[in-house]
């Protein structure tokens, strides 16, 4: 009987989502269902000019045809709730659908509602919309030079803010330093692709006035509050449903106007409406991750300490502030300019921009892999520029594990962190003085091979509220948990949280089953469904754990010290002294006299025979609002080969040895981890979203936009280290971002050690073939 805390029990969601038991939000089927479609632009950037949806309306089994001009006055345009503060943001509004201008292609114009999902697909094509094209563009920092397209009339420059952050002063220490390097670097985009795409179910009931909401999200709470807004109808009158979701990376966090449309036409026709994205729409439509364009720049001494850095970013967020883009390049990106270093000088300006593209946001590790990319590729440049080992130019800058808690030069105070240690096992783990004699004998052959090193930390567990209002989010941080522990003893917890793919069915149960001395098979965790569940801020961030994961934690606590009393009474003990022994309350010095947990249980819910002033029930609720953030960390290693014809890379290993606190399910562990590191070899290797010079989205499919391949993927070596986090009760920290957060830069830097001898300082990535085969043959031209 599995029961205990940091058991590699099996996942209890699996059996469902393999056997095609589990139910999406597509599955959701409603007597009277309709289905919608949405047409949209086909320009990066235009005027409309006229509209025609009479063809349309005509169509058999077409229901109603909503146009932009139809409905703004109706509803509220698409909220963006993290408005940073101090510097300038420019907040456009952002409509359901466009009624005078477009902005990006796959920007919503028109929605049709019919019988069948073909009849409203075709409607759409029946839809004449005249287009004034207009210049546009989506590199960020092209927009940002004077004389750019302008996008929004209200936004000048299309600058959407200017955020510094300081700490230090970097200005002095390049001035003293003895070695300074600089790079350009373009951290490209990205389409989250998760395997199910969008969509929403909407249900209204037009006698209590209630809406209920089916809809791919990993925050079910915020999409209530924010459909709210753009729908115009009371909170308490709205209810959101997440069923199974099927991947988000966070591209289910933002509030879609396609979820608000489908909802609006539900009210109005008094049936429920259904709508899908394909995968083409997915990627014109749902959000788009990374995008900047960052020119950066370290400084140090000769024997490898880092004295400064500076950076001036410029970040695309697409044609429109997305729910949490704000924050992305600002909050979750230049406050960990210092990753495990020591860096008592950091300047850097971060120029959020608009562009005539998706819009972005949060993707995997959101805003912190483009701030481990930027840092860990400088240190590998500074490195080579001062002749020293990579790995100790890192040794020599870490933060002392006996200065914990830390604050860096960007205000961050980190809560825990012991970093050698984990960078010393991926040495050993991979036998690294062993791979450079290897690498030195392939050079001497012609053959190319490198070896990536990068140590990161994180900025997760998203928290504390308070923080959270400082930094302009526009919620709370908080998460919650109801354990209710019924008559036969059996246990259901509510969370607040939103889980789709994180196990924490599995873990959430362990946290219980550990308290309580009962089987996880005792133990339901129940999710999604803004009608039963608490309030909670969503699983985002690496957070669901650090956070929603105490406050089960807590409520548990809770219940266990109400049954505790409850025994006591029904032993007729004092309740000092009554003891926790092998799953079941004892009498101190009395073993004999026991009562199990489900023996209280069924006495606290009959309530029959109930101690003084205790109220019959066995249930607790707790919110959990953390005191600080938690920060991983951990060191990879990767090792590759690249071949001196084609420019082609290959993986030869992969080391991942990362710190996230204790592990209540070590396998669950493993696998964030495996999936994380997938993620960011992907980013690293092949994946990237083009644009075409008018605007075309040019990766509009699977087949041109190059997701990693289980054949191309090393085996992942893990390894942990254990350092508690001391800012919430189980000591944990997330899990679920580190290995994308690490893994594009190290292979970039394997690769780039690899070229090396070409003199061969950086490659952006993707490294795909043509890419590394076309540095090779410029770097060729110019050797002496």
């Amino acid at each position: 009987m599995a029961t205990i805390f940091g058991s590699a029990i099996k996942r209890r969601e699996d059996p469902r989502l393999i056997t095609g038991a589990a139910t999406y939000t597509d599955d959701v089927k409603l007597p009277g269902l309709t289905y919608a479609a949405m047409l949209r632009s086909p320009y990066a950037h235009a005027r409309i000019t006229g509209i025609d949806v009479t063809a349309a309306r005509r169509a058999p089994g077409v229901i109603a045809v909503y146009t932009g001009a139809d409905i703004k006055d109706r509803v509220a345009p698409v909220p963006c709730a993290w408005n940073v503060p101090n510097c300038d943001l420019k907040v456009p509004a952002h409509p359901l659908l466009a009624y005078d201008k477009v902005r990006y292609v796959g920007d919503g114009v028109a929605m049709v509602v019919a019988t069948t999902r073909a009849t409203a697909r075709d409607a759409i094509d029946l839809i004449e919309v005249d287009y004034e094209p207009l210049e546009g563009g989506v590199d960020p920092e092209k927009m940002a030079i004077e004389g750019a397209p302008q996008l929004h009339d209200d936004v000048p420059g299309n600058i959407a803010f200017t955020w510094v952050v300081a700490g230090g002063d970097a200005d002095a220490a390049f001035r003293s330093a003895e070695v300074t390097v600089q790079e350009k670097l373009v951290q490209q985009r990205l389409l989250p692709t998760a395997m199910e795409t969008r969509a929403a179910v909407a249900s209204y009931n037009k006698g209590s006035g209630h809406l209920t909401l089916w809809v791919t999200s990993q925050n079910p709470h915020i999409h209530r509050f924010l459909c709210s807004v753009m729908l115009k109808i009371p909170e308490h009158r709205l209810r959101v449903i997440a069923p199974e979701v099927g991947g988000g990376f966070g591209s289910k966090i933002p509030a879609y106007p396609d979820e608000a449309l489908v909802a609006l036409a539900a009210m109005d026709l008094g049936r429920p409406v259904k709508w899908t994205e394909d995968r083409s729409e997915n990627y014109k439509a749902t959000i788009h991750g990374r995008d900047h364009v960052q020119h950066v720049e370290l400084c140090g001494t000769k024997d490898g300490k880092i004295t400064g850095l500076r950076t001036r970013v410029y970040a695309g967020l697409g044609a429109y502030a997305s729910t949490a883009a704000p924050g992305i390049p600002t909050i979750l990106h230049g406050l960990v300019y210092s990753g495990p270093y020591t860096i008592p000088n950091i300047h850097g300006t971060i120029h959020g921009v608009y562009t005539a593209g998706t819009p972005v946001d949060a993707y995997r590790g959101a805003g912190r892999p483009e701030a481990a990319y930027l840092i860990e590729r400088l240190v590998d440049i500074y490195a080579r520029k001062i002749g020293m080992d990579p790995v100790e130019v890192r040794r020599r800058n870490f933060i002392p594990p006996d200065k914990f808690p830390y604050t860096v030069a960007t205000g961050l105070v980190y809560d825990s962190g012991n970093y050698e240690p984990a960078l010393d096992k991926a040495v050993k783990i991979l036998d690294y003085p062993a791979f450079r004699r290897q690498q030195e004998d392939a050079r001497r052959e012609g053959r190319y091979l490198g070896v990536g090193v990068i140590s990161y930390i994180e900025i997760c567990g998203l928290g504390p509220s308070q923080v959270a209002g400082a930094v302009g989010f526009g919620g709370g941080l908080y998460d919650s948990a109801i354990v209710r522990v019924y008559p036969t003893g059996v246990v259901r917890v509510y969370i607040g949280a939103s889980p789709h793919g994180q196990g924490e069915e599995t873990t959430f149960a362990q946290i219980v089953a550990e308290e309580f001395g009962y089987p996880v098979e005792n133990i339901e965790i129940v999710h999604g469904d803004t009608e039963t569940t608490p309030q909670g801020w969503g699983t985002y961030g690496s957070r669901s754990t650090a956070v929603c994961g105490s406050a089960v934690k807590v409520a548990a606590q809770r219940v266990k010290e109400k049954a505790k009393k409850i025994a006591a009474h029904l032993m007729e003990a004092n309740e000092q002294d009554i003891e926790w022994q092998d799953g079941k309350f004892v009498v101190r010095g009395s073993p004999d006299q026991g009562k199990g947990f489900a023996e209280v249980a069924l006495m606290a819910n009959v309530a029959w025979n109930m101690p003084a002033g205790v109220e019959p029930g066995l249930e607790a609720s707790a919110f959990f609002d953390p005191s600080n953030f938690v920060y991983p960390f951990g060191s990879h290693l990767c090792t590759v080969e690249v071949d001196a014809e084609t420019g082609e890379v290959k993986i030869l290993r992969y080391v991942a040895v990362d710190d996230c606190g204790p592990h209540i399910n070590p396998m669950i562990v493993q696998g964030q981890i495996h999936g994380g590191v997938v993620q960011g070899i992907g980013e690293g290797l092949q994946e990237i979203c083009i644009y075409d010079d008018s605007g075309q989205l040019a990766t509009g499919t699977m087949m041109d936009y190059a997701v990693p391949k289980a054949s191309q993927m090393p085996r992942i070596e893990n390894d942990f280290t254990v350092t508690p986090s001391p800012v919430n009760p189980l000591g944990v920290k997330g899990c679920g971002e580190a290995g994308t957060i690490a893994s594009a830069a190290c292979l970039v830097n394997a690769v780039c050690d690899a070229l090396s001898p070409l003199g061969i300082l950086h490659i952006d990535k993707p490294v795909t073939p043509a890419r590394v085969w076309a540095a090779m043959q410029a770097a060729k031209r110019v050797a002496p």
